[in-house]
């Protein structure tokens, strides 16, 4: 009795409730993803043109910004990497928030199949890429680039099959890249962070403090929390701590409901298109350039692209059906009404996308150029071979298209 209360599930009034507010993200999201498709192949045609040096010298033009003694002095590259991602993962802490406190993630019926397939998606990846890597010492660094999921990426291969999709399917694609998105950011918190400078963390810590009160004080305003959070953002970088963990923290401070006001969702709605149409692919053209001169089997082969590639692949699939299926097995989860386990097959494909978070994660680990460049070939015909392959296999598993002679009988 204790187990089936524990699988109960509530899968088509979760789908009910949610759908709206889905069809609203998923619309947003895919489109974005679309459009950071489109900036990948761009900087990837340009990186491989008569215009390279031209693309990479831009990249390296230095942007001084400051005032009196306080000046931060960066490239370009650095600017969108660590400045303007942070505002990505702004995003990316209001929707975690706002499915831990009242979506898919709010209760374990909902967010037990997407926790255990999430799990798996992460693990599996690093032990291929390490596996691989075993002999490459100065690559195991980047054991948690193809941990990552790209969810416009994903979400754009997936909108392409229209109604054809299951509600429920995009659901658990959303819940898992959020689950991802926290592993992502705890990854990155717990492992790739330089040394840090007490004063500036104590900086950070007061701030953050200040605006957990004005969200504790729920104020629905916009500006305390735009303004406290760039002020946080300039601490934390100077602290050694990843600057764009700044974004991920301002946002817990967001109220989701304040004088009736709802400002996290309010929020999150101002954002999206900023991010989709123009953060992300931004981020996509300045870190999709690699010159492919030279490249051939042996370069791909090499075990630092290998890795992520196979990681991406391979471990992804193993990982997320392996672990879902595990889940339903002993009684922890249940299928989505109305999905298959060949569409989850399918799915995890899908989740194999790992484009921004891989390379932003990949730039995190590897300062030396050649690294760099080998974990692009990686990430890029990883998620390639994965885009491709979720299409085609998730196209197999959906019912047909319904025509619109049949609609109208």
């Amino acid at each position: 009795m204790i187990a089936q209360a524990i699988t109960r599930t509530v899968a088509k009034p979760v789908v009910d409730v949610i759908a709206p507010a889905l069809k609203d993200f998923l619309q947003k999201e895919s489109a974005g993803g679309i459009t950071l498709i489109v900036a990948a192949a761009l900087a990837l045609v340009i990186a491989n043109s008569p215009f390279a040096s031209s693309y990479f010298a831009m990249l390296d033009v230095p942007v001084v910004a400051g005032i009196g003694s306080g000046v931060i002095d960066k490239p370009l590259l650095l600017w969108i990497n660590d400045g303007l991602m942070a505002v990505f993962f702004f995003l990316v802490g209001l929707e975690v928030k706002r499915e831990a406190l009242e979506g898919q993630l709010n209760s374990w019926d909902k967010a037990s199949l997407p926790v255990m397939a999430a799990i798996g998606g992460m693990a599996l990846p690093a032990i291929i890429f390490l596996a691989i890597n075993s002999g490459s010492p100065e690559n195991l660094g980047g054991w948690a680039i193809p941990a990552a999921t790209d969810i416009a990426f994903a979400l754009g291969i997936l909108m392409l099959l229209g109604p054809r999709v299951p509600v429920a399917l995009k659901a658990l694609l959303l819940a898992i890249a959020v689950i991802d998105d926290i592993g992502a950011i705890t990854i990155i918190a717990l492992f790739y962070t330089a040394e840090t400078d007490i004063g500036m963390l104590i900086g950070a810590g007061v701030t953050l403090l200040v605006l957990a009160a004005f969200g504790r004080a729920k104020v629905a305003s916009s500006v305390p929390y735009v303004l406290l959070s760039v002020v946080l953002w300039v601490f934390v970088l100077k602290s050694g701590v990843h600057a764009t963990l700044a974004g991920v923290a301002a946002a817990m401070c967001v109220p989701l409901v304040a004088k009736d006001e709802r400002p996290l969702e309010r929020m999150e709605h101002a954002l999206h298109p900023w991010v989709a149409f123009l953060v992300i692919p931004i981020f996509g053209f300045a870190n999709a350039g690699v010159s492919l001169s030279g490249v051939g089997l042996d370069t791909l082969f090499s075990p630092l692209p290998l890795g992520i590639a196979a990681g991406l692949v391979i471990g992804k699939q193993l990982g997320i059906v392996g672990f879902a299926w595990a889940a339903v097995k002993v009684g922890f989860a249940r299928l989505p009404e109305g999905t298959s386990w060949r569409q989850i097959h399918a799915l995890s494909m899908l989740a194999a996308i790992g484009f921004t978070m891989s390379l932003f994660i990949g730039n995190l680990a590897y300062a030396d150029p050649a690294q760099v460049d080998a974990v692009k070939i990686g990430v890029l015909s990883g998620s390639l071979v994965a885009a491709l392959a979720g299409y085609l296999m998730l196209r197999a598993t959906l019912p047909e298209p319904v025509s619109e002679e049949a609609r109208e009988a």
